[in-house]
């Protein structure tokens, strides 16, 4: 029974620390009056868009697209 509970101890502390970190980047909570509140890049995006950075937030940077190329039809 001791050698069970070993290895699934084992087990679960393998788990835990093979995972990925998290790629979360510290941005800015954008508040305008009148404008839903945005998570940006940082203070200097938030004064651009012409709000105030209230509280730090989990920014993450939009994905790009890629383009889908089709074959041309004669």
């Amino acid at each position: 029974m001791r050698k069970i509970v070993i290895l699934a101890g084992l087990l679960m502390g393998a788990a835990l620390f093979t995972g990925t970190p998290a790629k979360a980047e510290l941005g800015c909570q954008c508040v305008k009056l009148g404008a839903p509140s945005i998570c940006t890049a940082g203070v200097g995006e938030c004064l651009n868009y012409g709000g105030l950075c209230l509280v730090p937030c989990d920014y993450q940077a939009p994905k790009m697209h890629r383009h889908r190329h089709h074959k041309k039809k004669n």
